[in-house]
C-alpha cells in the first residue's frame, strides 16, 4: 500500500455496501406510510382472491358466496333493523361484562402483585383455573343461570378474567424496585406507595393486557351467543347455519372481524392519549 502511493498510485476504491431494505432490518422501526401502504395492500390482495375464487366459479357460491351477495344480504339486513339490533345486543353484552372481568382484574392484579399472602392465594387458583376450557363451562352456565344475558357475562368474565389476572400481577411485578424504594425514603405508607407509585407506573403494561384480552372477549362473546340465545351477531351466525345462508355467515364474521379492529385501534389511540409519557416505537 505505501508503495502504490509513492508512485502516485491510488488504492482501488472499495465497492459501496449494499443497503438493506429498512423494513427487513433488525431494529429498524417502519414509517407510518410504510405500514398503512403494507396494511393496505395486504387487504386488496386478499379481496382480490375472494373476488377471482368466487368470480371464476373455482369455489361454488355455497361454500364461498361473492361479494356481491354478501355486500346485498348485509345491506338487506341493515334495512329491516335486525343487523343493528344484533350488534347492539353483543356491544351490550361485551362492555359490561368485559368491565367487571378488567375491573376485578387490576384490583385482584394488583394486590397480588405486591404482597406475597394475597400472591399465595391468587396465584396458584389461577394457574390452575386458567386452563380449564371455557366450552366445558358453557352447559354448567346455562343450568346456573339460564339463558338469560347474566350467563353470557359469565362465559365472558371466566375466558378473561383468570387471564388477565397473571397479566396484572406481571405488569406489576415490572415496576422498578427502586421506584418503591423511593416511596419507602420519603416515608410513604403502603397505600400511597400502592397508588401513586405502583398503578401509575404499571398503568401502561395494565392497559396493554387489556387491549389484548378485548380480543379475547369478542372470541368468548360469539361462543356465549353461539348457545341458546335469542340475539346477537353469534346467535345469527347459527340461524344462517340452518337455512345455508353462507352469504350472512361471511358478512357476521367480516362484520366481528372489523368491531374488533375498531375497538383495539380505540384502546391503541387511548394508550396515545393517555400515557404519553410512556411513547414507544409502534
Amino acid at each position: 500500500m505505501s508503495s502504490l502511493k509513492l508512485e502516485g498510485v491510488s488504492p482501488p476504491p472499495k465497492k459501496p455496501r449494499r443497503r438493506r431494505w429498512s423494513l427487513m432490518t433488525i431494529g429498524k422501526a417502519q414509517t407510518r406510510r410504510q405500514f398503512l401502504t403494507i396494511a393496505i395492500l395486504v387487504f386488496v390482495v386478499l379481496t382480490a382472491s375472494w373476488w377471482l375464487a368466487t368470480r371464476s366459479g373455482l369455489v361454488p357460491p355455497l361454500f364461498l358466496p361473492g361479494l356481491d351477495s354478501v355486500w346485498q344480504r348485509m345491506m338487506a339486513l341493515a334495512a329491516n333493523g335486525m343487523l343493528w339490533s344484533d350488534v347492539q345486543s353483543s356491544l351490550y353484552r361485551i362492555v359490561i361484562a368485559f368491565a367487571i372481568s378488567s375491573l376485578m382484574a387490576i384490583v385482584i392484579g394488583l394486590l397480588a402483585g405486591c404482597y406475597g399472602l394475597f400472591k399465595a392465594i391468587v396465584e396458584p387458583l389461577v394457574d390452575f383455573v386458567r386452563y380449564m376450557p371455557v366450552v366445558a363451562f358453557v352447559p354448567l352456565t346455562i343450568l346456573w343461570t339460564g339463558t338469560d344475558d347474566f350467563q353470557k357475562f359469565l362465559v365472558i368474565w371466566i375466558g378473561t378474567f383468570f387471564q388477565q389476572v397473571l397479566m396484572m400481577i406481571d405488569a406489576v411485578k415490572r415496576v422498578p424496585i427502586d421506584f418503591i424504594g423511593l416511596g419507602r425514603t420519603l416515608g410513604m405508607p403502603d397505600r400511597k406507595i400502592l397508588f401513586r407509585i405502583v398503578l401509575p407506573a404499571a398503568f401502561p403494561a395494565i392497559w396493554d393486557a387489556l387491549r389484548i384480552s378485548l380480543g379475547w372477549a369478542w372470541t368468548w362473546l360469539v361462543l356465549a351467543e353461539l348457545v341458546a340465545s335469542t340475539s346477537g351477531l353469534g346467535y345469527r351466525i347459527v340461524v344462517s347455519q340452518r337455512y345455508f345462508q353462507t352469504d350472512t355467515i361471511i358478512g357476521y364474521i367480516l362484520l366481528l372481524g372489523l368491531l374488533g379492529l375498531i375497538t383495539d385501534q380505540l384502546m391503541r389511540a387511548a394508550e396515545r392519549v393517555l400515557f404519553r409519557y410512556n411513547r414507544r416505537r409502534s
